[in-house]
């Protein structure tokens, strides 16, 4: 009879590792520069050919030293050679967790010792019968690992929303009998099944938001080699109504600001910063007195997704701004209280605060929640767009408008002018 694996080895960066200490540091230093892993062949059902099978790192090169490198591949080779012998087949994803789950070591392994070496990617737990059983990369800790690793990437903004729904998915893994299961258990199956639970209690949209942040998820696994593939790009996008706010009518954007004159002129000039600056609100939110050329009459602010951008202060808003001469450069250029100071918070505790604040003129307006802080941006795009094209061609009006409005391509800005309803033809009655 064939055997179906070989047996798995530890690759250290090129030498014998029993050789080490006979190394010169040149040597060790070139060794633990490249990446180690274990790694084995797998007999193709199909083919009946061994198959080299994706390489298992499991972190261990975040350390820089042999011991550590060392102390959990070996844990991993002896995790994976039980899991060979007891007959499983790595590429049966549905098959690997129930029989790890079940493999035991006949061979003491000293419980201290175990939990300092296998750190979050291996987990070793105890029976009643004190029989060790060892899972490869449980979801607990390879989801931790995730967030750990997002942590260092994500911004402020993006990072809260991620955890949440990363939280909600292990929930859920947990809550449907997949808890203290290996990640490479999970299927396409589960994932559908969540997004299918999320689509039932909120909507497509909410449905679709989770669906990248899990997909998101399953590439850091992937690009970690926890799992072998990303299935969460083969799962479909449903179609979904955005939601947009209104653009303001011009007589209604002139009530607005003759109110927040007479009743709220900090708030008016934040406005204006959405209106005439063509700013997000957690853009403003990031601004400081430093980020303001009242000179050089420029504006410096960080970007959806971009680094710093550079934008003009048109002299309408301009002539709005107090003098900034004397303040502190690191203050905040927008606070509750007026323009400068300390205001320590987050970005998104920023822009809320503000939203909630212009809720009062909405109020008093009758407006509902499809009109919004948002909606001046909208509005003054519109009114610039109309005029541009009074005495352009549409091609240069639109040239000319994206390089205000901040869009990366045209496309991008065709797309929004058409959502906004910026672009409308004139009256045809004479054709009808």
């Amino acid at each position: 009879m064939k055997i179906n694996f070989s047996e798995p080895k530890i690759f250290t960066g090129g030498v014998a590792i029993s050789m080490w200490n006979k190394l010169s540091k040149e040597q060790q230093n070139d060794a633990l520069a490249k990446d180690w892993y274990v790694y084995f062949s797998f007999r193709n059902k199909l083919t009946g050919k061994m198959e080299r099978q994706t390489n298992i790192k499991g972190g261990a090169n975040r350390y820089k030293n042999k011991r550590q490198r060392l102390a959990i591949l070996k844990k991993y080779q002896q995790a994976l050679q039980l899991f060979l012998d007891n007959g499983n087949d790595p590429n049966e994803a549905e098959s690997v967790q129930p029989t790890l789950s079940n493999l035991t070591v006949k061979k003491p392994i000293a419980k201290k010792e175990t939990v300092e070496s296998t750190k979050e990617h291996l987990v070793v737990t105890e029976e009643k019968s004190n029989e060790p059983i060892i899972v490869l990369h449980p979801i607990k800790e390879s989801l931790a690992l995730v967030l750990k690793i997002k942590e260092n990437v994500l911004s402020k903004t993006s990072l809260p929303n991620f955890r949440s729904n990363l939280n909600k998915f292990e929930k859920w893994l947990n809550e449907n009998g997949m808890e203290g299961k290996s990640i490479q258990s999970v299927t396409k199956k589960n994932v559908i099944d969540y997004l299918n639970d999320v689509l039932d209690k909120t909507s497509a949209r909410t449905r679709n938001n989770a669906r990248i942040d899990i997909g998101s998820i399953f590439q850091t696994l992937e690009d970690n080699e926890l799992i072998k593939e990303n299935f969460v790009k083969k799962i479909n996008v449903l179609k979904s109504t955005p939601e947009r706010n209104k653009t303001y009518t011009e007589t209604l954007q002139t009530d607005i600001f003759k109110y927040m004159e007479e009743n709220d002129p900090h708030l008016l000039l934040y406005v204006k910063f959405v209106g005439y600056g063509f700013l997000r609100p957690i853009e403003i939110g990031r601004l400081k007195v430093g980020d303001i050329d009242t000179v050089g009459k420029k504006l410096y602010f960080k970007a959806k997704n971009s680094p710093v951008k550079t934008k003009i202060i048109p002299e309408i808003l301009l002539k709005e701004l107090p003098d900034l001469s004397k303040m502190d450069i690191n203050w905040d250029l927008f606070t509750p209280e007026g323009i400068g100071g300390v205001w320590d918070t987050e970005e998104t505790n920023k822009r809320d605060y503000f939203s909630k604040r212009f809720k009062k003129v909405k109020d008093h307006f009758k407006l509902g929640s499809n009109y919004g802080l948002y909606s001046f941006r909208h509005t003054f795009i519109t009114k610039l767009y109309t005029d541009f094209a009074k005495t352009m061609t549409p091609n240069e009006a639109k040239s000319k408008l994206m390089l205000i409005s901040g869009h990366a391509t045209m496309d991008a800005l065709n797309k929004y002018l058409r959502d906004i309803d910026a672009v409308l033809p004139e009256d045809y009655s004479g054709s009808l």
